[in-house]
């Protein structure tokens, strides 16, 4: 299962196409296509993967309104670096919390830096 246009239909999107809410959802989306253009997957391989987590929230309860897709790409790209061996769950989780301690110290406007500390938690 891939998805299809009317599944995407809810994404955000400007006069030019599909756009990104957040910075993150792009530079999620960059690195799983750095991670393909690396080898590590093939773009079939992705979309099934990225279909099975999209059912897997469907099924949990996910209003399926395009707000969540790159929370599931996300998800997916999680799952995938796991599963080829790049990382391991703990150490995603780590880097997670970390970034999550350094975003609530960071002031509003200011780049997020990730410190030592962070990583102390």
């Amino acid at each position: 299962m891939t998805a299809t246009g009317a599944d995407l239909a809810s994404i955000a999107r400007d006069a030019e196409g599909p756009v990104f809410r957040e910075p993150w959802e792009a530079q999620s989306f960059a690195m799983a296509l750095a991670l393909y253009r690396a080898g590590l997957f093939q773009w079939d391989e992705w979309a099934a993967m990225l279909a099975e987590e999209i059912a897997r929230a469907q099924a949990a309860g996910d209003p399926d309104t395009g707000r969540t897709y790159y929370r599931h790409w996300q998800a997916t790209l999680e799952r995938m670096i796991v599963e080829r061996g790049l990382s391991d769950a703990q150490t995603i989780d780590r880097y997670r919390g970390a970034w999550t301690h350094a975003a609530r110290r960071t002031p509003h406007g200011v780049p997020i830096e990730l410190a030592p500390e962070d990583l102390q938690r």
